[in-house]
């Protein structure tokens, strides 16, 4: 595990580790790219070949870096962003949103617009392909209401939030860059920390070994833990659902109980006057008016109870829950990356290599001229070259998605932070709306008061009226 890990690589030239595609070929299919003859082997083992367990292997090397000792506590410690709508957009014709991006842990305010975070998000993709990068929320270019631009606040601080507390993100200088760099352009300073650095595998001491501390059957691994999350995400895709759709009748609710509150008190307040034939009653209805009349400050009350408890539970509960499932959609979007990306781009230098290999024999066979075999030698060597890096890739990127599962273990206890928020928040919201139910029940016995004014207690609904 020292710095000249990287130099088990026998010479490859510059373009080899830049994957160059065989660009004049069609993609082959996954079977073709996997089923070579002997004699087009490359000297480098193929990824996707069987192998036979090896003892060696299955030891796990001393100080194995693969393994993740963090916890969700530690974890959510490495940083807490707050992202904050600055109310004034910007600029003279074309208006723009813009956000007060703070820091717990550089102790800095900065100032971002959306668009910085969009280089920012390249920028991390670019040096970290291996890694779980959260997707940035959707762009809007026309009509961005205020429910649209709120939502899109909510998942930039989500969003940045994940990223800082991400181990390997989070001590890279382009993180401190976007949180802390106050200058007057962001992005380009972004571009340039990034510029001639090369991606993780580039940089990391680790990654011409990454096969060492691998498990045997990690292949095998991988799809059960691909399965596993693609589960959980379903299941916490319906429990985010659910939630916010009791936020959401909790924010109806209060808005019912408002409107009823005052129609009570409009009903109280009405000055029409009586008839001649209510003119008996007349005493009782004033009565019955003035109790209307009162009725709606406790009402507001209970209004603003629910919609005190419908905004906990968005907070507390449906944004925890986002969280959680873009962390999910991340690593699903990571494995999609695996597959297409780095095992795609292996499987058409492995065809490539075949057709060289092919048109070399064919060239021997002719007796073509020296030059031409010495040519195709050379571009076979470094094909090699390129499978060999290749295949070191596809072993880092495992490694990573190693990491990453675990990662996404590390965060799976913030089920009971929810449940716990949940619970506490229905407890809460309950005891004190039915404090202000007991408190109103009282106020309501002058609605039933008799013919000489004495309170009667109102009739269930079971004992009917009587005919007379």
């Amino acid at each position: 595990m020292t710095g000249g890990a990287m130099d088990v690589l026998p010479a490859a030239p510059a373009a080899a580790a830049a994957e160059p595609e065989a660009d004049e070929e069609a993609d082959p299919p996954a079977a073709a790219a996997l089923t070579l003859s002997p004699a087009d082997s490359p000297p480098a083992p193929q990824v996707s070949e069987p192998r036979a367990p090896d003892s060696s292997r299955m030891q796990m090397p001393p100080g194995n870096p693969l393994l993740l000792s963090l916890t969700l506590q530690e974890l959510l410690a490495r940083d807490a962003v707050q992202v904050e709508l600055i109310p004034e957009k910007k600029g003279l014709f074309l208006k723009h949103v813009e956000y007060e991006v703070s820091s717990q842990r550089f102790k800095s305010c900065v100032y971002r617009r959306y668009n910085d975070f969009v280089v920012f998000h390249e920028m991390l993709l670019q040096k970290f392909p291996y890694r779980m990068v959260p997707a940035l929320p959707p762009k809007r270019m026309l009509g961005a209401d205020r429910e649209f631009i709120e939502a899109r606040r909510r998942a930039l601080k989500r969003f940045i939030n994940l990223v800082a507390r991400h181990p390997p993100f989070s001590e890279d200088v382009v993180l401190k860059l976007f949180l802390s760099f106050s200058g007057p352009d962001v992005q380009n300073k972004l571009k340039e920390s990034a510029q001639c650095v090369g991606d993780e595998f580039m940089n990391c001491k680790l990654a011409a070994r990454a096969k060492d501390f691998l498990p045997a059957d990690i292949q095998t691994q991988f799809a059960i833990s691909r399965e596993l999350i693609r589960n959980i995400y379903n299941s916490f895709h319906k429990l985010r659902d659910r939630a916010e759709r009791m936020v959401s009748r909790a924010i109806d609710n209060a808005a019912d109980l408002l409107v009823f509150g005052k129609e009570l008190s409009a009903l109280g307040s009405d000055t029409t006057p009586l008839p001649s034939w209510a003119t008996l009653n007349s005493s009782t209805w004033g009565s019955l008016k003035q109790a209307l009349k009162g009725l709606s400050v406790e009402f507001a009350l209970l209004a603003d109870k629910a919609a005190q408890q419908g905004k906990q539970e968005e907070n507390d509960v449906v944004e925890k829950l986002n969280l959680f499932l873009d962390l999910l959609q991340s690593y699903k979007d990571l494995c999609e990356r695996h597959e297409k990306g780095v095992l795609h781009k292996h499987q058409r230098a492995l065809h490539k290599y075949s057709l060289m290999k092919r048109q070399m024999t064919s060239a021997a066979a002719q007796n073509r001229e020296p030059e031409c075999v010495e040519q195709l030698e050379s571009r076979i060597v470094e094909q090699e070259n390129v499978i060999q890096t290749m295949e070191l890739r596809n072993y880092f990127s495992l490694y990573c998605l190693h990491q990453e599962t675990q990662l996404v273990h590390v965060y799976l206890p913030l089920t009971s932070h929810i449940l716990r928020a949940f619970v506490s928040s229905q407890i809460q919201g309950h005891k004190e709306m039915s404090k202000v139910w007991n408190d109103l029940q009282p106020k309501l016995q002058c609605l039933f008061a008799g013919p000489h004014g004495a309170p009667s207690p109102p009739r269930s609904p079971q004992d009917g009226l009587s005919p007379h």
